[in-house]
C-alpha cells in the first residue's frame, strides 16, 4: 500500500497559489507586449511599403491624366475611375494601418489617440459620443496607453453590437496614481451580472490586460441605465 501523501498547509496553498499567479501575470504582460510589438510593426510596415506605393501610383496617374486628349471623354472617365479606386485602396490601408496601431499615441500621447479614435468612430456610426479628457497630457508608459485606446475599441464595439444606444460617453480621469477610463452608453444595458456574465473573447483579453498592469476592468449598468465599462490602471504598475 502506498504512504499517503502529506495534504499542504492552508499557508504553503496560499504561497502557491501568489506563485503561480505571479508566473501568469508575467507572462501575460509578456504576451501582450509582443502582441502589441507585431502590430506596431505590421502598421509600420504597411505605412512604408503599401502606403508609400499608393501615393506614387496616385502622383503618377496624376501625371498621365494631364496628358490625355482633352477630347477622350471615356479615358478622362476611365482615370477618373482609377483615381476614385486608388484614394479608396488607400483609406482602407488607412484605417487597418489605425487599427493595428495608433501612431498618435507614441508621436502625440494618450489624448491625441483617443480623440482621432472617437472622431473616427463618429464619422463611421453617426452616433453622439462626448469625449471627457483631463487639461493636462496623460504622464503613462505606452502599455497603459495601449490598454486605454483597446478599452475605447472594445467598448465602442460593444455599444454597436449590443447597447442600442443613441449617446456615448467616453471620459477619462488621471488622478496623479490612477488612470480610469469609462466608455458610458444610454442603451439597453448588459444586466445585473455584468462582465461576468458576458462570453466576450474581446472583454475578458482586455481585463486580462488590465489585470497584466495590476488594474482592474469591470462591466455593469450605469448610473442612468445603459452601460458603463470602466478600467482602472495604477500609474505605477509594471510597464
Amino acid at each position: 500500500m502506498s504512504a499517503k501523501a502529506p495534504s499542504l498547509t492552508e499557508t504553503e496553498l496560499d504561497r502557491q497559489v501568489a506563485a503561480r499567479t505571479a508566473e501568469l501575470s508575467e507572462l501575460l504582460s509578456h504576451l501582450m507586449a509582443s502582441w502589441d510589438d507585431e502590430r506596431r510593426q505590421l502598421a509600420r510596415q504597411m505605412h512604408d511599403s503599401l502606403g508609400s506605393s499608393m501615393t506614387a501610383l496616385t502622383m503618377h496617374l496624376a501625371l498621365l491624366t494631364r496628358q490625355l486628349p482633352a477630347d477622350n471623354q471615356a479615358l478622362h472617365d476611365r482615370a477618373a475611375q482609377m483615381k476614385q479606386l486608388l484614394t479608396t485602396v488607400i483609406e482602407t490601408n488607412r484605417k487597418m494601418q489605425i487599427g493595428l496601431w495608433n501612431d498618435k499615441l507614441e508621436f502625440l500621447g494618450v489624448k491625441a489617440a483617443l480623440s482621432e479614435v472617437i472622431a473616427a468612430f463618429k464619422r463611421e456610426h453617426q452616433l453622439a459620443v462626448h469625449l471627457s479628457l483631463p487639461d493636462e497630457e496623460v504622464e503613462c508608459s505606452r502599455a497603459h496607453g495601449v490598454a486605454l485606446l483597446r478599452c475605447v475599441e472594445e467598448g465602442l464595439r460593444n455599444v454597436v453590437a449590443h447597447a442600442q444606444a443613441s449617446e456615448v460617453d467616453v471620459i477619462l480621469d488621471d488622478d496623479g496614481e490612477h488612470l480610469m477610463l469609462t466608455v458610458r452608453d444610454n442603451g439597453v444595458g448588459p444586466g445585473a451580472a455584468g462582465l461576468e456574465s458576458i462570453n466576450c473573447h474581446g472583454l475578458r483579453l482586455l481585463r486580462a490586460r488590465a489585470w497584466a498592469l495590476g488594474g482592474t476592468l469591470t462591466l455593469g449598468p450605469g448610473n442612468s441605465g445603459g452601460t458603463a465599462l470602466t478600467m482602472i490602471l495604477p500609474k505605477g504598475s509594471p510597464a
